[in-house]
């Protein structure tokens, strides 16, 4: 009688501990969307009257996803970008138009629970590949991309997608991961420990399973084994100073030693102002100008208390050279569209 009493005890223990674990989980994922103005970012509007883009829409899972086909009728290839969480691919527009300039279509969309998707929330770390994958479906489906290479790409978020989709059965021809995680259960610990202490490490099993009940055996598809999984050409890109994915524990790049596929590339961002989670992508000779508009805003903070009125922030906004704080990193995309460039010939030999 008090052995069945105490295994009802520990059940029900259990079953609390795994229902407060889903409900913090997912409170974590909620919803992403882009900045409201005033901000200093530049989205497609900033774009439209140069480039335009067609709508296409996809689903995954049960939620319809929003899409957009940048340069459509380049002949290089098709770029499929993953962006990373809390906000959607047009926070990508920039380094998206210039793939453009240089002869690629891109094909890039928000992601479940993102944006202009539908989804009551991003789910998970691992939800990403689940979209891409989805992504990759509907393009190999279209006519209109028959006989073109298919490449992906991806930051943060996507960055663990484009190494991780290639756990799954498509042709593709390059995979570039950009500041990317490698094990999405580690990385949700990483976050949970930020926030609620060390003690967080005692939740790891039921954090485990959460995420086993969410996305079953995607669980186990983890960016090492996609790399593995075949020969396709990878470029792993990473900050050396990214606090929030850093190299020797949670990243891709991190994870090197284990990769046994012999075309996996890397590249170690370690330029001045450039070498963060989000900052890979600064132009050199935008920083400067960006070092300065940073000390504006933290006077205009200070002088506001930490509180700048609304038409005061807008002001300021307005006054900002946005092409400049937003000017792409040429030089790693040039690095990328070589890698692209010489997989693509590779694959046509």
């Amino acid at each position: 009688m008090i052995f069945a009493i105490c295994i009802s005890v520990l059940l029900l223990l259990f079953l609390a501990i795994m229902l407060i674990t889903h409900q913090l989980i997912k409170l974590q994922f909620g919803r992403g969307s882009y900045q409201k103005p005033p901000t200093s970012a530049l989205f497609y509007r900033d774009y439209e009257d140069r480039y335009e883009r067609k709508p296409v829409s996809f689903f995954s899972g049960k939620n319809r996803l929003q899409g957009y086909l940048y340069g459509e009728g380049n002949r290089k290839g098709v770029l499929v970008f993953a962006h990373g969480i809390g906000a959607g691919h047009e926070n990508y527009i920039g380094e998206i138009l210039w793939m453009v300039d240089h002869g690629w279509q891109v094909f890039a969309y928000d992601a479940t629970g993102c944006c202009e998707s539908e989804g009551k929330g991003s789910v998970g770390l691992v939800q990403s590949m689940l979209d891409l994958d989805a992504a990759l479906t509907h393009i190999e489906t279209d006519p209109a991309f028959a006989g073109l290479p298919i490449a992906v790409m991806g930051h943060s978020w996507g960055g663990y997608a484009a190494a991780a989709v290639l756990n799954l059965d498509h042709n593709i021809t390059a995979a570039v991961s950009i500041s990317g995680y490698a094990k999405p259960v580690a990385m949700m610990m990483r976050y949970a420990q930020k926030y609620m202490g060390s003690a967080m490490v005692l939740m790891y099993p039921f954090v485990w399973l959460d995420t086993l009940f969410t996305f079953g055996k995607n669980t186990f598809r983890t960016a090492v084994k996609g790399i593995n999984r075949g020969d396709t050409p990878v470029l792993l890109v990473h900050g050396s100073e990214d606090e929030l994915i850093p190299i020797p524990k949670l990243s891709v790049i991190g994870q090197v030693d284990k990769i046994t596929n012999p075309n996996v590339k890397t590249l170690v961002i370690d330029g001045k102002g450039q070498t963060g989670h989000g900052t890979v992508f600064r132009n050199a000779e935008s920083l400067p100008y960006i070092d300065r508009v940073n000390a504006e805003h933290q006077i205009l903070c200070e002088k506001y208390g930490g509180n700048v009125p609304d038409d005061e922030l807008a002001k300021w906004v307005d006054s900002l050279d946005k092409k400049t704080i937003n000017r792409p990193n040429d030089a790693l995309l040039n690095e990328i569209l070589r890698f692209l460039t010489d997989a693509r010939e590779r694959k046509t030999d």
